[in-house]
């Protein structure tokens, strides 16, 4: 039981607030805020206690998503109810951000109102709430005249139109009255198909590989007004487990997978197939983990050197090698050393004009910037750090290093979608497209 559902923005700003019950008070969000802010670090607990109200939350899109509750309600359950929401404004307002919530406060009103009935989850599902929304969605995307870079002379199809804009998943799903103009603009018949997998390495500092994580998963986002079935097709060398092996390829491995209930797995033995009934809206249809066993090398390898000049300044050599293919690239790549106690400034000396590096003091590192790293090549860096009475000791607070990225078109596991298949075959054009990307979840490289 739920009750009080809020979300607001970094800053403490309220954006939406319902209140079902009755039974707190109206300075809850100022209490949540204060609680939240109070603590140190960047993980707060999901779940707090103020007297005999408890505050459970989520961040997604840079805002808090809060249900307050008085009883004895199970915490699993209200998290996941705050997931779903996040999923469903998503679905019907196309992004999450605090612009998106402000321009669509009665339409995520109006869904409150659907889900819960005097704090009683009702129903999370897209499709069974598209019968009952009438709020039309007001996209946030502002109009660009590089839109137009897509479009040839007279209307003809270019080259960049072959490929979705990133922005392309992100529109507002439609209304039941609205499938009969799907064709019309904005309301193209597409299916997106993306595979999204997070990589945790940890590297020694002899260059020897500890440990390897990666968790994935297949996001199914559809935009067609009906689909009676979708087949996709995976690798026929995916094997679940290290005792089955299929195939005649190079082996694609995962540890343990598991299914959305609505995939029908009749196929998936013998030829690797998930089909599914997909409704309008995004749901993950397969997750899956794989655990110290990578097909290929990590994509990233660092060779430091750590010593103090004649000026008594810490040296940092940092040469970084991208081990991905050529034709891959890494963007907004991220480097965050840390540094010892007192340094005061930082001079630095990078090998290309587009990299960037700054001192951040109050967290204590030095912070290398890369926007696009190409697979075969390395790049490097020198820094030089001011730091009052450097000793050996303090020496010693240098690393370890930690990267964030994104590897789009790239796998780690090696998974891919053979097919993409829709039937019955759809009488107006439709688009299928399926993305790769993999993201650092941590990635940490001991020096």
């Amino acid at each position: 039981m739920i009750c009080q559902v809020f979300i607001l923005s970094s800053k403490g700003d309220r954006l939406i607030y319902k209140d079902y019950r009755g039974e707190a008070g109206n300075d809850v969000i100022d209490v949540f805020y204060e609680k939240v802010t109070a603590l140190t670090g960047d993980q707060p607990p999901v779940v707090m206690t103020h007297k005999d109200l408890h505050f459970l939350h989520v961040r997604q899109g840079g805002l808090y998503w809060v249900a307050t509750t008085t009883a004895d309600s199970s915490p699993f359950l209200i998290i996941e109810f705050l997931n779903r929401l996040t999923a469903l404004v998503k679905d019907y307002c196309g992004s999450i951000s605090e612009k998106s919530v402000q321009m669509n406060f009665a339409l995520i009103y109006e869904l409150l109102d659907e889900v819960l009935d005097y704090g009683y989850i009702q129903t999370t599902s897209s499709e069974v709430l598209k019968n009952f929304i009438q709020t039309e969605a007001v996209s946030s995307r502002p109009f660009s005249l590089f839109d137009l870079s897509n479009v040839g002379l007279f209307g003809a199809e270019t080259q960049q139109s072959k490929v979705a804009p990133s922005s392309a998943a992100t529109r507002p799903i439609q209304s039941s009255r609205d499938q009969v103009n799907l064709t019309q603009e904005g309301g193209k018949s597409e299916i997106f198909v993306d595979v999204v997998e997070r990589m945790s390495v940890v590297i020694g500092s002899n260059g020897v590989l500890m440990k390897t994580d990666v968790e994935g998963e297949i996001r199914v986002k559809c935009y067609m007004a009906s689909c009676s079935e979708m087949r996709i097709g995976l690798n026929e060398e995916f094997s679940i487990g290290k005792s089955q092996l299929r195939g005649y390829g190079a082996a694609v491995r995962v540890d343990e997978c598991s299914f959305h209930q609505s995939v029908r797995l009749d196929e998936f033995d013998s030829h690797r197939i998930l089909r599914l009934c997909p409704s309008q809206g995004e749901q993950t249809v397969m997750t899956y983990q794989l655990s110290d066993d990578l097909p290929s090398s990590p994509p990233f390898r660092l060779f430091p050197s750590i010593e103090r000049d004649a000026a008594g300044r810490l040296l940092m050599y940092l040469k970084l090698r991208c081990d991905l293919p050529p034709k891959s690239a890494a963007i907004n790549l991220c480097a965050s050393v840390p540094v010892p106690k007192g340094s005061v400034s930082l001079s630095q000396e990078l090998s290309s004009p587009d990299q960037s590096a700054e001192l951040r003091l109050q967290s204590r590192s030095v912070v290398w910037q890369i926007p696009r790293f190409t697979g075969g090549t390395q790049l490097s860096a020198l820094f030089k750090l001011e730091v009052p009475g450097l000793s050996s000791a303090s020496m010693l607070e240098v690393g370890p290093v930690g990267l964030s990225f994104e590897l789009p078109k790239y796998t780690a596991t090696g998974l891919q979608v053979r097919f993409l298949r829709l039937s019955p075959i759809q009488p107006s054009p439709s688009q299928r497209w399926v993305r790769y990307v993999t993201h650092s979840d941590s990635y940490i490289i001991r020096i």
